[in-house]
């Protein structure tokens, strides 16, 4: 093997246990405050309404190029669902940033 790959595997395996440690370190400290988890699980709830709401918009156009890709109507659906949450999330988090900075200048 050579060095790259030695660096490749070695930076694959810190970022398996960041991950693990980001999610599992957060639900040992949920556990000695399970109101906290009540709000994670509502967070998640609303960001799955939003796919939902998302995904029923979105449509299921197939053109000549998605099928190049191998790609089905339902497919194209989720692809268009997920697209339109990201945008929403993003015109979300965009807003209340300046909704936060103007609250902010004018207390």
């Amino acid at each position: 093997m050579e060095f790259v790959d030695i660096m490749l595997y070695g930076s694959y395996l810190l970022v398996i246990v960041a991950a693990l440690g980001a999610i599992v370190l957060p639900l040992i400290n949920a556990l000695d405050n399970p109101k906290s988890l009540i709000k994670s699980a509502l967070g998640i709830v609303i960001i799955g309404a939003i796919y939902l709401i998302s995904w029923g918009v979105s449509g299921d156009e197939v053109t000549a190029r998605y099928i190049k890709f191998d790609i089905t109507s339902t497919s194209s659906q989720v692809i268009g669902g997920v697209l339109i949450t990201t945008y929403l999330l993003m015109g979300i988090a965009v807003i209340s940033i300046i909704y936060s900075e103007i609250r902010k200048i004018l207390n």
